[in-house]
């Protein structure tokens, strides 16, 4: 059974690591938000190919990106796997809020060490269809990308893709017709809030529409200047 822990203090993440270990887990830890959510979409992509049991225990309170933040864009992207949260805020609002962005389960500070077990091992007897919620296969228009073999192909034509390419479409096919902020393609394709000034992002969609969409009559890469990008089906 897998856990990766997402907590700033490092008391509390020690106790976690040490306490989690001598129950049999196997344990990971990040420090920040950013660094939590690359580490949370790299074991979803490991565990497309074996599952096993896998819960994510995320702090609110935490730098470069917050908690919430790093639930939201992970529930935004597919990410199947229980999510407990912890946070030093009771107010019933906070608590909503983060239940709204797709935690499972919340837990305030301080607390039992025998209460975050349980919890977990209720979180852990939930049944998750992995396959089901992270489709294999992602279809827009005459684009579909396989997430089994990481092979896209448009109008039955293979299209050669680099790694960062590969999970930038992957994002953008997750919810066709969403707008992607560069922040949040950042966010989810790179882990982290660099600038968001910097133009990596436009780079790496000029290369998608030129392996995507160049030459072909309906392009789906869509621009809203300003705002970010989309992958748009054509109107019926």
């Amino acid at each position: 059974m897998r856990v990766l822990i997402v907590e700033d203090d490092p008391r509390v993440a020690d106790f976690l690591d040490r306490g989690l270990r001598a129950e049999g887990y196997a344990v990971q830890v990040a420090r920040q938000g950013n660094e939590g959510l690359a580490l949370a979409q790299d074991a979803a992509r490991d565990l497309r190919q074996s599952p096993e049991p896998f819960v994510l225990i995320l702090d609110v309170m935490l730098p470069g990106m917050s908690g919430l933040e790093v639930c939201q864009t992970l529930r935004a992207s597919g990410f199947p796997f229980p999510i407990l949260m912890l946070t030093a805020m009771s107010a019933l609002e906070d608590r909503v809020t983060g239940l709204r962005l797709g935690a499972d389960d919340y837990l305030g500070k301080p607390f039992a060490f025998e209460e975050l077990l349980a919890r977990l091992e209720a979180l852990l007897r939930r049944p998750i269809q992995l396959q089901s919620q992270l489709a294999t296969r992602l279809e827009v228009a005459d684009l579909v990308l396989d997430r089994t073999s990481m092979k896209v192909t448009r109008a039955g034509q293979v299209v050669a893709l680099t790694a960062k390419e590969l999970a930038l479409l992957e994002l953008l096919m997750s919810a066709p017709g969403r707008l992607f902020s560069r922040e949040r393609i950042l966010a989810n394709v790179w882990g982290s809030h660099q600038d968001p000034l910097t133009n990596v992002v436009d780079v790496y969609i000029r290369r998608l529409r030129a392996k995507i969409d160049e030459g072909r009559e309906v392009p789906l890469i869509q621009t809203q200047r300003g705002l970010g990008y989309r992958l748009e089906p054509p109107a019926a």
